[in-house]
C-alpha cells in the first residue's frame, strides 16, 4: 500500500515499510490522478512540470519504439540525452518509480551524486507510476503435520517470483511467498497453483522434516518441485537428488550433516551465477564480480545462458567446481537456526523471503574465557551500573556451532551468543505492522534514569535532527510511572528507547516496576531497553506484539550504555537494520557482547538516503611502505571499536599532510540481496554486489570528496562517525 500527498515543490510517497520518496519539480502541477502505465505499479498520478528531480538511483529509458534499445544512465557518465519520441523512464529508488512522457529530455545526475535530474525543453505532462518493493504475501497455504505435506506445499512457494529467468536474483522479481498456515488436510489454493512456475526441476527428499527444511532455500530459488521418497535415508550418502528431468541428470547431494554444506555452496553458485547471467538482459551493468568469468574452469556464457531454460542454466552452473568461484562469492546474507519441527513451519515463507539459509541448531558450552573475563570482568571492574540497586535478571548463554552466513538468527531452544533470538511471533506481527497506513514514524524517548541524561539527551537530538529529513515525530518523556509507561507500549509507537533500570520486577519506574507480562498487548513496532539484563522483558514485548528490539543480557556500566545507545540510534534512523544497527554500535564497548537482539533482526524502522545501507572503513597507509600502518584497526580483525579520546567528538587528527588511505565501502541490506551498489571514487568504473567489499586507494583529498557525497557510517582509528560529521578531520 503507498500513501502520497502533494507538497509545494513537489510529491511525497511513503509505503507501509516507512519507505519515503519525494520528488521535487520546477513549476509542477498535478494534472491528474490514477492514469495508465505500461508498468507493474500500485500508484499512479499525472503531472506537468518542465523538470523532476529523484533521489540518487539506477536509471533506464525505455523507448516505447520497439525498434529501439534501452539506454541507461551511466554511474559516472555523461547524461543521457533523448530524442524526441515516447518513453518509459525506470528509476530505481527505495519506492520503484515509472515516468512516462511523449517529448525530448535530458537525464543527468548532480554533481554531488545525491539526485538524479530529468528536465524538459519546456512544461511537459508526464505520467507517473509508483510500486512499493515490499509486497504482501498473496493467500496462504495449509499444511498437515505430513513431512509429504509440507514438501507440496513448499513447492508452490515459487509462486510470488516474477519471473523463471536469471533475472529472478534481483530483489524486485522476488515478492514474499504466501503464508503458511496449520490444519488437519493439506490445501493449495488454485491462484497459488496456477501461478506455481513449472520449471522441470525437481528435488526428491526423504519424508523427514529435517532434510525437508535444510532444502527449503535451495527449492525456493531454483522454484523446484519438491518430492519425499520413502526409499532414500536421512543418512545415506546420496540422501537428496537434484533432478532436471529434461536433461535426464540426476545430480546426487548427502544426507546431513554434508548435506547442509551442500546446499548452501550449490545455493550460493546459482544465485552468483543468476547475477552474472542476467546482466546479458535489458538492464544488464558492469559488474567487478564478471572478472570470475575469465577464471579457469568456469565456463558460463551469460548471452547464451540468459536465453536458456531453467534447467539448462542450472546444468551449465553444475559443471562449474564451487572452489573455482568461491573466493569471488559474497558473503551470504543471513543464515537461520531452526529446530526443524511442525510447529516453525509457519515461520518458513518469512524466512525464505529473506533468501535465509536454514541450519540445524547445535550448542555447546560457553568458553568462560570468551564471556566472563571479556565482559562480566569488565563490567564490575568499573562497578555496577549506578543507580541499579535491585537483582538483575539473569540469562544463561549458550555457545552457538556457527556455519556460513553473515548475520545468523537463532529459533530455537536456548539463548546464543553472536545471533538475533528470533520468535514465530515476529514475523506475523511484522505483517500486521506493514498492514497500517502510516505517513510518518513515531519515535517516543523515554528517560527513567537521572544519571543517564548524556544519553537521553544525544539520542533525542539525533531522532530530532532525523525528523527533519524524513517525515518522524519524536517524543521525550522523563520520568513516567508505570501506567504511563504501559500506555507508551500500548499507544502504537514505531520505535520506543527507554534509558533506565530493569530488574527481576520488570523496568524501574518511580512508583515500582512495570513488567511487560502485565500488557495485554504491545502496540510498539520496535525498541531499545538500555538497561541491565533487559533480555526477557524484551523478548515478552515480542510475545505482546513487538516486531524486533534490542536488548542486554547482563549488568552494563552506564558510559558503556551511552556509547550504545548514541550510536544505535544514529544508525537506525539512517536505514540500518535492527541486528546491523547494534552489531556496528555495541563493537564501542568492551562488553559488547552483553547486548544482543529479539525477534526479527532484519527489520528496519526507516529507510536511508541510499537504498543499501553503507558502511565505510577507513584504514591509514604507511606512506613510506604503502601498506597499512601497523596501529590501524578494523572491524573486522576481532579489535573492538574502543573511543580512544573519550568527550572529543569527531575531533580525529588524520594528519595534515594529503596522505593516502585503504578505503573500504560496504553496503549490504537483508531485503536487497541481489541489488548492486555503485562506488563514487573517480576512477571506478564498475558496479559490485551487495554483500561484496570494494576497495580503493584514496589521497586525503579523494575521502573527503567522497565522504562529503555518501551518506554513511565510517569506522576508523577505533571508533565509529557518521561521514557527514568526520570528513573534515581529512581535510589535507
Amino acid at each position: 500500500m503507498l500513501v502520497w500527498d502533494e507538497r509545494q515543490d513537489g510529491v511525497r510517497i511513503t509505503d507501509t515499510d516507512s519507505a519515503t520518496l519525494a520528488i521535487t519539480g520546477e513549476e509542477l502541477t498535478i494534472r491528474d490522478r490514477n492514469p495508465e502505465l505500461p508498468r507493474p505499479v500500485d500508484e499512479t498520478v499525472s503531472v506537468r512540470a518542465s523538470e523532476l528531480r529523484f533521489p540518487h538511483a539506477v536509471v533506464y529509458a525505455f523507448p516505447l519504439d520497439s525498434a529501439s534499445a534501452p539506454m541507461e544512465l551511466e554511474p559516472c557518465g555523461d547524461p543521457l540525452s533523448l530524442p524526441p519520441s515516447e518513453y518509459v523512464v525506470d528509476i530505481d529508488t527505495e519506492i520503484k518509480s515509472y515516468l512516462q512522457f511523449h517529448s525530448s529530455a535530458r537525464i543527468e545526475r548532480t554533481d554531488d551524486f545525491e539526485s538524479v535530474v530529468v528536465s524538459f525543453p519546456e512544461r511537459t505532462s508526464v505520467d507517473l507510476g509508483f510500486r512499493s518493493h515490499h509486497e504482501f504475501p498473496a493467500g496462504s497455504i495449509t499444511v498437515p503435520d505430513s513431512p509429504s505435506a509440507l514438501a507440496t506445499a513448499i513447492s508452490h512457494l515459487a509462486s510470488s517470483h516474477k519471473t523463471t529467468s536469471a533475472d529472478r536474483s534481483y530483489p524486485t522479481l522476488r515478492g514474499h511467498p504466501p503464508l503458511l498456515e496449520s490444519g488437519d488436510e493439506l490445501h493449495v489454493p488454485d491462484c497459488i497453483r496456477a501461478d506455481t512456475p513449472e520449471t522441470g526441476i525437481e528435488l526428491v527428499v526423504p519424508p523427514c522434516y529435517e532434510m525437508i527444511y535444510l532444502v527449503a532455500p535451495l527449492a525456493y530459488y531454483l522454484q523446484a518441485q519438491v518430492r519425499t521418497d520413502a526409499s532414500l535415508y536421512p543418512d545415506a550418502e546420496t540422501g537428496v537428488v537434484l533432478r532436471l528431468s529434461d536433461l535426464g541428470i540426476d545430480h546426487h547431494l548427502a544426507g546431513p550433516p554434508a548435506l547442509e554444506c551442500e546446499v548452501t555452496e550449490l545455493l550460493r553458485k546459482t544465485f552468483f551465477f543468476d547475477c552474472l547471467v542476467r546482466n546479458a538482459g535489458p538492464y544488464g551493468t558492469a559488474l567487478a564480480e564478471e572478472a570470475v568469468l575469465d577464471a579457469n574452469r568456469v565456463t558460463i556464457e551469460p548471452a547464451q545462458l540468459y536465453e536458456a531454460t531453467p534447467q539448462e542454466r542450472l546444468a551449465a552452473y553444475l559443471d562449474v567446481p564451487f572452489d573455482a568461484i568461491e573466493s569471488h562469492l559474497p558473503e551470504w546474507h543471513l543464515a537461520t537456526y531452526v529446530a526443524p519441527e511442525y510447529e516453525h513451519v509457519e515461520t518458513l515463507p518469512f524466512l525464505l523471503d529473506r533468501l535465509s539459509l536454514l541450519y540445524r541448531p547445535e550448542t555447546s558450552r560457553l568458553d568462560g574465557q570468551e564471556l566472563v573475563d571479556r565482559s562480566l570482568t569488565a563490567c564490575y571492574r568499573g562497578g555496577a551500573r549506578s543507580g541499579s540497586s535491585g537483582e538483575v535478571a539473569s540469562v544463561d548463554i549458550v555457545k552457538p556451532e556457527l556455519r556460513h552466513g553473515r548475520v545468523h538468527g537463532w529459533l530455537a531452544d536456548g539463548v546464543p551468543i553472536d545471533v538475533f533470538n528470533a520468535a514465530p511471533e515476529a514475523y506475523a506481527n511484522r505483517l500486521e505492522f506493514l498492514e497500517r497506513a502510516s505517513e510518518e514514524t513515531s519515535v517516543c524517548v523515554v528517560l527513567n534514569d537521572p544519571e543517564m541524561a548524556g544519553e537521553h539527551n544525544d539520542v533525542a537530538e539525533i531522532y530530532r535532527a532525523r525528523s527533519g529529513e524524513l517525515p518522524m515525530t519524536v517524543t521525550v518523556s522523563e520520568g513516567v510511572t508505570t501506567d504511563e509507561l504501559a500506555r507508551i507500549f500500548e499507544d502504537g509507537f514505531d520505535f520506543v528507547h527507554y534509558i533506565g533500570h530493569c530488574e527481576e520486577a520488570g523496568l524501574r519506574c518511580p512508583d515500582g516496576h512495570l513488567s511487560m507480562t502485565s500488557l495485554d498487548r504491545c502496540e510498539t513496532q520496535t525498541f531499545f531497553l538500555n538497561a541491565c539484563g533487559s533480555f526477557y522483558e524484551g523478548r515478552t514485548l515480542i510475545e505482546k506484539g513487538s516486531v524486533a528490539g534490542a536488548v542486554t543480557v547482563r549488568k552494563v556500566l552506564n558510559d558503556h550504555a551511552v556509547k550504545v545507545g548514541s550510536a544505535f540510534a544514529k544508525l537506525l534512523v539512517h536505514g540500518f537494520s535492527i541486528e546491523r544497527a547494534l552489531a556496528l554500535a555495541r563493537r564501542r564497548i568492551i562488553m559488547g557482547k552483553d547486548y544482543t537482539v529479539v525477534g526479527d533482526g532484519t527489520h528496519s524502522l526507516t529507510q536511508g538516503e541510499h537504498r543499501l545501507p553503507t558502511t565505510v572503513r577507513v584504514e591509514d597507509l604507511d606512506s613510506s611502505t604503502g601498506e597499512r600502518a601497523p596501529e590501524t584497526r578494523s572491524e573486522t580483525d576481532g579489535t573492538v571499536l574502543e573511543y580512544p579520546r573519550p568527550g572529543s567528538g569527531t575531533a580525529v587528527d588524520a594528519g595534515g599532510d594529503d596522505g593516502q588511505y585503504l578505503v573500504t565501502l560496504d553496503c549490504y541490506s537483508p531485503r536487497l540481496t541481489g541489488s548492486y551498489y555503485f562506488p563514487h571514487t573517480a576512477d571506478n568504473e564498475v558496479a559490485y554486489l551487495c554483500g561484496s567489499e570494494s576497495r580503493f586507494v584514496l589521497s586525503a583529498s579523494e575521502l573527503v570528496t567522497l565522504l562529503k557525497e555518501t551518506s554513511a557510517s565510517v569506522i576508523y582509528d577505533g571508533d565509529i562517525e557518521w561521514s557527514h560529521a568526520i570528513w573534515p578531520a581529512f581535510e589535507p
